[in-house]
C-alpha cells in the first residue's frame, strides 16, 4: 500500500478543506493552502508534473477565494452562490480545452508520468478551482467529473491515501452540489 504519513495528513487536509467547501465555509481556504503545499512535494515525487504545478496555482487560487468568499459580493459582502453565465462557461471551456492541449504538448517532452491525465487534471482543476472561488454552482459537476477519472487514475499510479482522498472528493462533490443548489434557491 505504500503509504506515507505525510501523505496520508495531506490528504486529510484535502479532505477537511472540501468538506467546508460544501458549507461555504472559510475555513476551506486555510485548510486548501496546507493540503496543496504538501501536494506540491508528493507530485513531484511521482513524476506527475502538471499535478505539481497545479498546486502552485490552487495556493494562488485559494488566496483570491478566501477574499472572494468574504469580500467578493455586492459593496464588499460575502459572496453568494450563483450560476455561471453561458458567456463565461464558454470561456472557461475554452481555457479548460486550450489548457489541456498546451500543457499535454508540455508535458509529452519532460518525462511526465502520464502527460494526457496529468494536463487534464491541471487544467480542469484549475477552471473548476477558480469557479470554486467564484462561488459557481456548476463547479461542483466538474469537481465530480475531475474526481470519476482520478479514482481509477491513482489507484493504476499506487497512489493510495490520494485515491482514497479523490473517493471522499467524489462524495464530498455530490453533497456540495446538493447544498450549494439550496443555496442558490433560498437566495432567490
Amino acid at each position: 500500500f505504500g503509504m506515507s504519513p505525510f501523505e496520508t495528513v495531506a490528504a486529510g487536509f484535502g479532505i477537511v478543506s472540501v468538506f467546508l467547501s460544501t458549507r461555504q465555509n472559510i475555513w476551506s481556504w486555510p485548510t486548501s493552502l496546507i493540503n496543496v503545499t504538501m501536494y506540491t512535494v508528493i507530485f513531484l515525487q511521482q513524476k506527475l508534473y502538471g499535478l505539481s504545478g497545479i498546486q502552485v496555482f490552487f495556493a494562488a487560487v485559494s488566496v483570491y477565494g478566501w477574499y472572494e468568499w468574504l469580500h467578493g459580493g455586492a459593496h464588499k459582502t460575502e459572496l453568494k452562490v450563483s450560476r455561471t453565465p453561458p458567456r463565461l462557461a464558454g470561456i472557461l471551456v475554452a481555457v479548460g480545452l486550450l489548457g489541456w492541449l498546451g500543457l499535454f504538448l508540455i508535458l509529452r517532452l519532460v518525462d511526465d508520468a502520464s502527460p494526457l491525465l496529468d494536463a487534464f487534471f491541471f487544467a480542469s482543476s484549475l477552471v473548476a478551482q477558480w469557479m470554486m472561488a467564484r462561488k459557481l454552482a456548476e463547479c461542483w459537476l466538474l469537481w465530480i467529473a475531475i474526481n470519476c477519472i482520478s479514482v481509477p487514475f491513482f489507484f493504476l499510479q499506487h497512489i493510495y491515501p490520494t485515491m482514497v482522498q479523490y473517493a471522499v472528493f467524489l462524495v464530498l462533490a455530490v453533497m456540495g452540489r446538493s447544498q450549494w443548489k439550496a443555496s442558490l434557491a433560498a437566495s432567490s
